[in-house]
């Protein structure tokens, strides 16, 4: 049980890392998504948001 935090943060941190990958993909060449700037940039506020947050836990559970 003592795992479970762990795992859920480098879960959310792989994921969140993943959408700012897309998001700048998208960006770059227009794949995957072929939405809007706008959209891009926010997924890219939200990711590092997100992975700010984790690092943030991350420290905490040490």
């Amino acid at each position: 049980m003592a795992d479970a935090p762990k795992k859920m943060i480098m879960g959310s941190m792989a994921v969140s890392g993943i959408v700012a990958l897309l998001a700048l993909a998208d960006i770059a060449i227009g794949i995957p998504f072929r939405g809007s700037m706008m959209m891009d940039i926010m997924f890219l506020i939200s990711a590092g948001l997100v992975l700010f947050l984790c690092w943030d836990a991350w420290k905490d559970l040490r």
